[in-house]
């Protein structure tokens, strides 16, 4: 699949632009703070419903204006789409498919798919464990669009239980009315999710050290694990009914810790993807990332591949390798400060931006 068109209104610094693509490569080049960033984060909002930089949509309106809008124009192998979204801090956002409005804005998922490289992945590899739960999920919506109801409903019944036993923990403790209900949707909601991420990390693991070995350029033994919050140390088995039956266990093991505490403390909330070379924690992050292209290539269609200032942070052969693996999917969308940096293995279109304008050539 590629994109044919992205246009946005009221979009981060854009009160309008309006871009034509085509399949291979398209640069886009300019000093930092002119709007680079922005286009192709619209390009991900669309595939994920969600921004890579913020968690809320207020910074993704421009200033002064009352919503943004993002167009995208999709061709894939079967057909083509358009997707058009309003985006409403505050509100519901509104989605319409093929000029159709969506009653649930995540049944356009799955129309663009994206793989995004970012400055922001530094964040993944050394920030919380969150972060790194986030790359699978979000990966897993994008392989398997239902898991984003799946995704929806774990986070919403975590929040009530939460509530629960906050309010439990200030009344003076004791078991709150009503938490074996939770439990029991936790345990089916939280073993379903833990499930895919499974089944997700098996699929991918070799395309992890594959991945590893060419950029780097370098042989290594690279492992990655899923390590869930309850007992035992080995990766769990994918299938739903023995996880229901390891988090109901270890729900009663933590019931006490959590009454006191007042926190949801078991479940795939709490569960951590470790990646490791060597025996060590891996900062290769990138190895994550084309992993997800690999096997969202394999599920069907190409995904958009998204590098949004990476190369400035490589080194002259990590640069020429990236750009090596990545030169040959259907598109590939480029944002640099200098196109200088940006190898020769990606030649292509270009486009520079500055003061809110998206100029080609």
């Amino acid at each position: 699949m590629h994109l044919t068109r992205l246009a946005l209104t009221d979009f981060r610094s854009y009160p309008a632009a309006d871009v034509r693509l085509e399949p291979g490569v398209t640069t886009f080049t300019g000093a930092n703070g002119q709007g680079k960033t922005n286009l192709v984060e619209a390009a991900c909002y669309v595939a994920t419903f969600g921004s890579h930089r913020v968690a809320a949509d207020a910074p993704l309106v421009r200033h002064g204006a009352e919503r943004a809008i993002i167009r995208a124009a999709v061709a894939g192998a079967v057909r083509d789409s358009l997707v058009e979204i309003e985006v409403n801090p505050g509100r519901a956002n509104r989605v319409r498919l093929n000029r159709v409005p969506l009653p649930r804005p995540r049944e356009a998922l799955g129309v663009l798919s994206c793989v995004l490289f970012a400055p922001e992945d530094l964040a993944v590899v050394k920030g919380d464990p969150d972060q790194r739960r986030r790359y699978l999920d979000d990966l897993l919506v994008a392989l398997r669009p239902r898991y984003a109801g799946v995704r929806s409903d774990y986070e919403r019944i975590v929040r009530q239980r939460s509530a629960l036993l906050k309010s439990a923990r200030a009344r003076g403790g004791g078991i709150p009315r009503g938490l074996e209900v939770w439990d029991d949707q936790l345990v089916a909601t939280g073993a379903e999710l833990t499930a895919g991420r499974v089944d997700l990390v098996r699929s991918i693991r070799p395309h992890v050290a594959r991945a590893y070995s060419a950029v780097s350029g370098t042989a290594s033994d690279s492992a990655l694990r899923y390590r869930p919050s309850f007992r035992g140390e080995n990766e769990p088995d994918p299938e739903p009914g023995q996880l229901a039956a390891a988090l109901r266990e270890e729900l009663a093991h933590r019931q006490g810790a959590e009454l006191d505490r007042g926190v949801c403390l078991v479940g795939p909330h709490r569960d951590e993807l470790e990646l490791s070379i060597g025996g060590l924690p891996a900062r290769g992050y990138a190895s994550l990332r084309l992993a997800a292209f690999e096997v969202l290539r394999a599920d069907g269609e190409d995904p958009v591949l998204i590098l949004d200032d990476v190369f400035a942070e490589l080194d002259a052969g990590r640069r020429g390798r990236l750009a090596e693996l990545v030169a040959g999917a259907e598109q590939v969308l480029v944002t640099a400060a200098v196109g200088e940096d940006v190898p020769p293995e990606l030649s292509g279109a270009r486009f520079t931006v500055a003061q809110g304008e998206v100029i080609s050539g």
